[in-house]
């Protein structure tokens, strides 16, 4: 199959760009490779640098070895340290009988090595190898490029789609409890500036504010009487409120994509000194991103209204946050929040 069968280029034509001072080659190569190709000619080396440095596209270089001024090998090497030019083929020609020059050339970047004087049809095969190799090639990786933006297209779809499921779940839980409505996403926004604060790569960030999004989901499987009940809890019922982190667990357990989901709804309620619950669990033995949602979780708890008390002052909250310091929370990430309120307070 030629070149011209093979309609590689579609309806554009590929420029080359022969560099030959021999006025013979020069037009043996117009002649007879102007039915597929453009061709531009230049009798000297510095005269084909200027014409690739005033920006005209090129898609090959014919390029003659001994010419005045500068030799071929090097206008080679000067065209192959440039990036704009790495990529495009040469192929050089050459009277001599040299075997070192030919593997000078090809070790330069060469694409391919013929001997003069030129034999029409080999010389027309080799430049239609080249360009069609050359545009494959390059076709590739435009191909693998279009294909990865459509697969992180895709990907950024189904992360979406992911969220706005776990947001959904989320609100679910919240609308069980009139007194917590919002708690879900308030959590999930301080856990990700805490860790945003920790200086957690963004990833990271992302997948902590999942979990504290989902980090109550448990109480899907809690009395609606208990949880929106009045006044106190009998510790009985505290007991039945306690089981909503193993249920999270359980329930978030089989997302495989997302398999650290269930660490915020099983470990959040986990205290530093290892009398939290429901593992007893102490110090780094405490998932890390468990040991952030459970100071975002405490800090949203304070501050919000219950049906027994009001919402906490911003210098109580700081106060408590600061006394239970080391026993019910990680202190590095006590103290990050306790930064982040004086800030706030600072500023009121």
């Amino acid at each position: 199959m030629g070149f011209r069968q093979s309609r590689l280029y579609g309806e554009e034509m590929p420029q080359i760009l022969a560099i030959d001072d021999d006025e013979v080659s020069r037009k043996l190569i117009r002649g007879n490779l102007s039915d597929i190709a453009r061709v531009s000619a230049v009798v000297c080396g510095r005269d084909g640098l200027s014409y690739l440095n005033t920006g005209n596209k090129v898609d090959l270089i014919l390029l003659d070895y001994r010419m005045p001024g500068m030799t071929g090998l090097e206008v080679l090497k000067q065209i192959k340290s440039r990036d704009e030019f790495r990529e495009v083929p040469v192929i050089m020609f050459t009277g001599e009988e040299n075997e070192s020059l030919e593997s000078q050339a090809l070790e330069a970047g060469a694409a391919d090595f013929i001997h003069k004087p030129l034999v029409i049809p080999v010389m027309r095969q080799r430049v239609m190898n080249i360009l069609n190799y050359f545009y494959l090639q390059n076709s590739l990786q435009a191909e693998v490029t279009r294909q990865t933006k459509l697969a992180e297209r895709r990907q950024e779809e189904a992360e979406q789609l992911f969220e706005e499921m776990i947001m959904a779940l989320a609100q679910a839980i919240d609308a069980k409890d009139h007194y917590t409505h919002g708690h879900s996403q308030r959590v999930a926004e301080y856990s990700a500036q805490i860790s945003l604060l920790l200086g957690d790569e963004p990833q990271q960030v992302r997948l902590i504010y999942y979990m504290g999004l989902l980090h109550d989901i448990g109480k899907i499987g809690i009395p609606v009487k208990i949880i929106n009940k009045p006044g106190r809890l009998t510790d009985e019922e505290y007991d039945v409120i306690k089981s909503h982190s193993a249920i999270g667990a359980e329930v978030l357990n089989p997302i495989r994509i997302r398999p650290e989901l269930m660490i915020g709804a099983r470990y959040h309620h986990e205290k530093f000194d290892g009398s939290g619950y429901p593992d007893k669990l102490a110090g780094e033995d405490i998932p890390r991103a468990a040991r952030i949602i459970a100071v975002a979780d405490a800090y949203d708890a304070m501050t919000s209204d219950r049906s027994y008390r009001k919402g906490m002052m911003s210098q109580k909250v700081y106060e408590e946050i600061a006394k239970k310091s080391g026993s019910q929370f990680d202190p590095e990430i006590a103290d990050i929040m306790l930064a982040y309120l004086k800030e706030n307070m600072d500023g009121e």
